[in-house]
């Protein structure tokens, strides 16, 4: 079994040298306390709770799983316990309002650290990561008297939270949602019906659980127009804050899953439970998506974690597995060499660790765009945060949750007939990977997102301020280790920009299932030109600092881009042959072609 262990030292070289948070503190109203010495003791404590506490736990969430018995789930055995030692360290707090419980540090601090804790066990950090959803969604849209009534128990983390959207008759399309609110004479509503895939709908961790859920109105007009948002909490809480009796929330099961055991992936029904609106009245996805945008960029971490964790077990195992004889020999008086020796396995650790540290700072930079867009006291910023972070998002869920499946495999195809059996671990990070391309949008709604709602219902312009960072990028001057690399990359931004105007004309000349057709794998194009930006920039930070010691860890970092520009960046050219294939080949198919 694979021991996680922090990569702290290519986590610092993201946040300071590649993207300079140390800077970006200093220009964060309320971030000034969040210095380089500060965030390094953090970063190093989160590291030995995610080694020594939650990693331990992983194998055993997967082994053992969550139990239902009349309504009850218990989840497996640590859990309780180390979310317990999580509360009691302050860690649910660390980027919550000061007047609320929490510390008040950045968002961003807080994305390093979940990233730690999904590496360590996905299953476990999903209890608090979707109370972290819960308490912003409830922030930005509750009236005073909701947000006095529920935040600070939810910070605290002594109640957590969860997102209710998903019915058995309908998944994507909340638009068919049934489940209905009706208005009490005291202002609540009782709201009825039932939900599915609820993750953390029911546990043992917390004394209560929130769920924000989505409802309709006696009086609400049909389709995703219809939709209102309400707070429900499993037990009632009354103006003192102060917990009473159950409230109509019961959970009818627990779903056996492909992945993530140790996580409650719940059955819900609701039968006339008292709840609150939030926002206005038939405004409830505007508002939901506070808690789906942040769930989004939760699951780009998570399939991100995956990749570091299969990446970590695979090179542990590739260094001391000895098969076949290499050229040139590495152990030359042994009948057999270390397997990391092979071109083959080579190409396959390499392609874990480019896109690892590829995608680590992808989000990163998401995470940097998360706090401009809540804190700059400068709108032009905060506007461009926006921007981009509508363009990035569903990039960031999207390419990384597929390509997270690809290099999970590949841990497991390092190690061979080993990687296929549970003991050595590998095989759970495929399989609990598995969902992040699924849940919070598939990565078809991903790339339909991207192409259709983002960049050609706003002519281009929400791409305009990320793409023109990127050019001007590659018209500057580079060092001579990085230079070779820019026509590749500069080469990939004008075939996304191409395929964009080509896509955009056949909608516009009446091709309907254009953007459909092409919306996937432009996806994934735009996703390889992302994360290509951010090797080349870590290249160069690594090239301006290499003088300062530590050799052999910034040549890796011009290593890994250059093995990622040449080997995997070459995608965006197959990808623009499919999107220029247009929409023929798979809609003026009969029936017939399927075989039915």
């Amino acid at each position: 079994m694979p021991e996680y262990k922090a990569p702290l030292r290519d986590i610092q070289f993201a946040i300071q040298e590649v993207l300079n948070y140390e800077q970006h503190y200093q220009n964060l109203p309320g971030a000034e306390e969040a210095s380089p010495d500060m965030v390094a003791a953090i970063l190093e404590e989160a590291a030995k709770f995610c080694e020594q506490v939650i990693s331990p736990l992983n194998p055993v969430g997967d082994r053992e799983g969550c139990q239902w018995q009349a309504g009850v789930v218990t989840t497996p055995p640590g859990f309780k316990e180390s979310y317990a030692q999580f509360i009691e360290g302050g860690w649910p707090g660390l980027s919550q309002p000061v007047d609320l419980g929490g510390q008040g540090l950045p968002s961003s601090l807080s994305a390093v650290v979940y990233e730690m804790i999904a590496s360590a066990s996905h299953a476990w950090s999903m209890y608090p990561s979707l109370t972290w959803g819960a308490i912003k969604t409830i922030a930005a849209h509750a009236a005073p008297e909701v947000k006095a009534r529920y935040l600070s128990k939810l910070v605290e983390g002594s109640w957590s939270g969860t997102m209710c959207l998903t019915e058995a008759h309908c998944g994507s399309d909340l638009g068919l949602l049934r489940t209905k609110a009706t208005p009490n004479d005291d202002g609540t509503y009782s709201i009825s019906g039932g939900k599915i895939f609820i993750s953390a709908g029911e546990h043992d961790l917390t004394e209560n659980i929130v769920h924000i859920v989505l409802a309709r109105l006696p009086d609400a007009p049909e389709g995703v127009k219809g939709i209102s948002l309400f707070v429900v909490p499993k037990l009632w809480v009354d103006e003192q804050g102060v917990m009473g009796e159950p409230n109509g929330v019961s959970c009818g099961s627990i779903e056996h899953k492909m992945g993530i055991h140790g996580n409650a992936t719940c059955v819900l029904n609701f039968d006339g439970a008292r709840g609150y609106l939030i926002s206005q009245p038939h405004k409830g996805m505007s508002a939901m998506f506070t808690f789906i945008n942040e769930s989004r960029l939760g699951v780009a971490q998570q399939a991100q974690a995956h990749i570091e964790a299969s990446f970590q077990g695979a090179l542990a195992y590739a260094k001391e597995r000895v098969q076949m004889r290499a050229t040139p020999r590495v152990l030359p008086d042994k009948p057999a060499d270390p397997i990391i020796a092979h071109p083959d396995v080579r190409r396959m650790l390499l392609t874990q660790k480019a896109l690892a540290e590829g995608t680590r700072l992808l989000n990163y930079y998401c995470a940097q765009l998360v706090d401009i867009s809540h804190a700059s006291n400068d709108a032009a910023e905060r506007a461009r945060a926006e921007n981009e972070l509508a363009l990035l998002t569903p990039i960031a869920k999207g390419f990384i949750s597929e390509i997270s499946m690809e290099a999970t495999t590949y841990g497991i195809q390092v190690l061979g007939g080993h990687g296929y059996i549970a003991e050595w671990g590998m095989e759970q990070e495929y399989r609990d990977t598995r969902i992040t391309s699924i849940y919070e949008g598939t990565n078809g709604i991903q790339g339909l997102d991207l192409l259709g709602r983002k960049i050609l219902a706003t002519g281009g312009k929400v791409a305009e301020s990320f793409l023109t960072q990127v050019q001007t990028f590659c018209s500057s001057q580079h060092p001579a280790a990085v230079a070779p690399m820019i026509p590749a990359l500069a080469d990939s931004i004008q075939l996304w920009l191409a395929v964009t105007e080509e896509v955009g004309v056949k909608a516009m000349a009446g091709d309907v299932n254009a953007v459909g057709a092409a919306a996937y794998d432009y996806l994934m194009l735009a996703g390889y030109c992302t994360v290509g930006y951010f090797l080349v920039r870590s290249a160069e930070a690594a090239a301006n600092n290499s003088g300062s010691g530590d050799q052999d860890f910034y040549q890796a970092k011009i290593n890994n881009a250059r093995f990622y520009i040449e080997r995997l960046l070459p995608r965006t050219q197959l990808l623009t042959a499919t999107i220029r294939s247009g929409s023929d080949n798979l809609m003026a198919m009969p029936e017939a072609t399927f075989g039915l």
